[in-house]
This record gives C-alpha cells, structure tokens and sequence, in this order.
C-alpha cells in the first residue's frame, strides 16, 4: 500500500483570500488551451485565426462552469435540487460533472462557430486535442482534494485517502489523469497532426473519453447519494459515457463516409 500525499488543498492564501489547488487547476487548463490553442489556430485548415483564441477560451470557461455545474445538479443531485433549488448556486460546497460541462462547452462552441462564420464540427475539430490537458489536470485538483476516490482493494499501489474511511481503496483519480489526460492528448495530438475529415478529431475524443470513462468506473467509488443503477455495477458515470461511445463512433464513420475535409 501507498502513503497518500498529504498535501494542502489550498495552493496559497494571500489574507483572507485562499487559492485552492482544484481552482487552480482550472487555471491551468484554460491557460494551456490558451497557449497551445494559438499554435492550433495557426494550422491552414482551421477555421478561425490565432487572435480569436482568446475569445474561444472565455466561451468555453464559461460552457465548462456552468454546463459543469448545471449537469452535476441533474445527473448526480437532482433530488437535492428540488428540496433547495439554491444549491445549484452553492458552489463552495462542491459538485461539477464533466459531461455536463462537455455539453456546456458544445453549446458554447455552437454559439462561438456562428460568429466566426464556420460549423460547430469545425471549430472542435481544432480544440479537440486540448481538451485533454484541462482534463488530466482536474483530476490531479481532485487528487489533491481527496475526493472521487476508488473503491476499496488490496492492490500495492492503493491509498488510504483522508476523507474515504480506514480502507485502502483504487487511486482512481490518477487512473483518470494518465487515460483522459495523457493518453488521450498522445492520440489525438497524434490524430490530428494532418488534416482530416470534419467531425472525425471530434468524434475521436469523444469516443475515446467515452471508453477510458466507463473503465475507470468499475475501479472509482459511485456517487454515494445515487450507489449504482442497475446490475450492482452500472453507474451513472457509465450510463452518461454510453452515448458518448455511440456518437463518437459515429462521427467518425459519417466523417469518413462524407470525407469532407477540414481544410
């Protein structure tokens, strides 16, 4: 068994003001989207120019935020919801989802593409590949936060986690970090290095995402108001990833089938 990393979740207090490292993470992500964004943007097939990479990011803060939030009250909390409709503004107390805050940023892209005069495919296209760096560092701020932790096991790399009782249980958030964060940037960075079909860098991330989410479920801790949903091993996290395998996979095949390409 492995000692868990006692590290403070605040990254730095300036006076009454605290940093947290899961804030900060968010940070980071938007920064590298920011930064890699403009060499992408720079691609002779993209369709919209560097300077405009300042803009797409503020949309797409604000589809994470609030798709993120809105959907973690749906999918994971609604019940909650309907006994305090303010919880959705309680946001110190925690609860983002990421496929909510997926289709936020979908929404916030088909808003963004129409004014810069191109498709929504298009535009994600272009953003697709750096999405994994947001992910990877989320999950390392919930790491760090001890939450969303595995289930219990007996395997050497496990960790008693501060908030997750006395058993020893799967660094999940880790198994997220390397397969959404790294593996995923590696295969569509890899991807998308040459020009291809519109919505097929698109549907590869989303189908990817898809497959690494639900696998990781059978080793991550369901959400303890909802348990699982059907089975005695479905949870909602899979539920969700479901369709995203099915309209990954079929972005991909429409997007070779018309084999329009990105140019």
């Amino acid at each position: 068994m492995l000692t868990y990393p006692q590290i403070d979740p605040i990254a730095l207090s300036l006076g009454p003001v605290k940093v947290h490292w899961y804030g900060l993470m968010y940070v980071i992500g938007f920064a590298a989207v920011w930064f890699v964004g403009q060499k992408r943007a720079q691609q002779s097939w993209s369709p919209i120019k560097p300077e405009a990479i300042e803009d797409l990011v503020t949309y797409g803060a604000l589809g994470v935020i609030l798709g993120g939030r809105i959907g973690y009250i749906l999918f994971y909390n609604f019940g909650g919801f309907l006994s305090d409709p303010l919880i959705l503004f309680k946001i110190w107390q925690g609860g983002m989802s990421f496929h909510g805050g997926m289709l936020g940023v979908f929404i916030a892209m088909w808003f963004f593409a129409k004014k810069q005069h191109c498709t929504m495919l298009q535009l994600t296209d272009i953003i697709a590949p750096l999405a994994p760096i947001g992910l990877g560092a989320g999950r390392i701020g919930n790491f760090i936060n001890s939450e969303l932790w595995g289930r219990p096991t007996d395997v050497p790399w496990a960790m008693v986690f501060p908030n997750g009782g006395p058993l020893a249980r799967h660094p999940s958030q880790l198994y997220e970090a390397f397969l959404e964060g790294i593996v995923l940037f590696v295969i569509l960075w890899l991807y998308s290095s040459k020009p291809r079909p519109v919505g097929a860098i698109t549907g590869m991330a989303v189908f990817f995402y898809g497959c690494f989410r639900f696998f990781v479920e059978f080793f991550r801790m369901p959400d303890a108001q909802l348990g699982f949903l059907a089975l005695d091993w479905v949870t909602m996290g899979q539920i969700l990833s479901t369709p995203m395998i099915i309209i990954g996979a079929a972005l991909i095949y429409f997007g070779y089938k018309k084999c329009i390409p990105n140019k």
